[in-house]
């Protein structure tokens, strides 16, 4: 995608202010406040009283990173929305589109429609930079209540493990700086005020912040949306590996159970089908009754851990003429999805 470079040599000179060493938390949190917004998001759900799938409002945080409106937060957020809006703490609110977006790693990246003219983007870290017992704050919307200042240190170093499936994929951090529903997506800086991670889950068995929290680092979302090639496809999926493939009845050893489709999304534009009937399986929560990904430009879908990013590649980098192809199971029939 050629404007990554662009963003990147903006960012570069766009000559961001930076706070000093020696300023109190109190004016860093002032300096970076106004670059950090609230995301709203509409997607359609199943109701779980009801049954049906009805339009369910959602909530995260992000950070602006550019003069042009460029923005990035945690994929989760915003992977199957219908409708992105975001919210700067002057009021101002715009649209926005999704330009990519990484699962595994639960980095995105978003476009507002109509940047604000008076907010300047926050400044990018280098997040190699940081050691454990580093002192970091988080500012973002959790539970709605937007931006909360939490304060904490870096816990420890995750580093990515090449065979992994899900987020271990990418480098983490751990932090103890507080981090609740909301904060998803929100930006972490280092005393200085720069950008050093993206919040993405907590480990919890209360559902609050339990001292566990996960950040992916600046460096490693950097990499995978401004310098190389990605994309968003609208869809979120389970991955059906071992017996679950089994279960499903798979003709191979692996496939991606369809949970959730954006509207106007690329995956909506393939006819991919979601999932319409909410079971809890061995103790996971799925949406049944959907496709099951068999196929990707005819790379079959696997639980190794460097499956995606050849499916990525594949999909970043073919021109526009070459159709997007899918192998897919539906009503247990194997049947070929194609863009005209």
């Amino acid at each position: 995608m050629k404007y990554f470079p662009f963003i990147v040599l903006l960012m570069a000179m766009s000559g961001l202010h930076l706070p000093t060493q020696a300023q109190p938390l109190r004016d860093v949190f002032q300096e970076v406040k106004p670059g950090v917004v609230v995301i709203r998001t509409l997607e359609r759900d199943l109701d779980p009283l009801q049954g049906g799938f009805v339009s369910m409002q959602s909530q995260g945080s992000g950070f602006l990173i550019s003069e042009d409106g460029y923005l990035m937060t945690a994929s989760h957020v915003v992977q199957t929305a219908d409708q992105v809006g975001v919210e700067f703490p002057n009021g101002h609110f715009s649209l926005a589109h999704v330009v990519a977006s990484v699962p595994p790693a639960d980095v995105a990246l978003l476009q507002l429609e109509d940047p604000p003219q008076d907010v300047a983007p926050l400044l990018l870290g280098d997040s190699d930079l940081m050691e454990v017992g580093d002192g970091v704050f988080v500012v973002g919307a959790p539970y709605g209540l937007s931006h909360t200042l939490t304060v904490g240190h870096l816990s420890a170093r995750h580093q990515p493990h090449p065979n992994a499936v899900h987020l271990t994929t990418t480098e983490l951090f751990q932090t103890d700086a507080a981090i609740n529903s909301g904060n998803s997506g929100g930006p972490m800086f280092n005393e200085r005020g720069e950008v050093i991670g993206i919040v993405s889950h907590i480990l919890t068995q209360s559902g609050g912040f339990e001292g566990l929290g996960f950040v992916v680092t600046i460096n490693a979302a950097k990499e995978l949306l401004l310098e190389e090639p990605s994309f968003w496809s609208g869809m979120e999926g389970y991955l059906l590996e071992g017996a679950w493939a089994g279960l499903f009845n798979l003709p191979q050893p692996a496939g991606v159970l369809v949970q959730r489709v954006a509207a106007y999304s690329p995956a909506a534009d393939l006819g991919l089908e979601p999932g319409f009937v909410q079971a809890t399986i061995e103790g996971e929560s799925l949406l049944l009754g959907g496709d099951i990904l068999l196929e990707v430009m005819e790379i079959p879908i696997s639980s190794e851990g460097n499956n995606w990013q050849r499916i990525q590649a594949v999909l970043a980098e073919k021109d526009a003429a070459t159709p997007v192809t899918l192998k897919v199971l539906r009503g247990g029939q194997v049947i070929i999805l194609s863009t005209p």
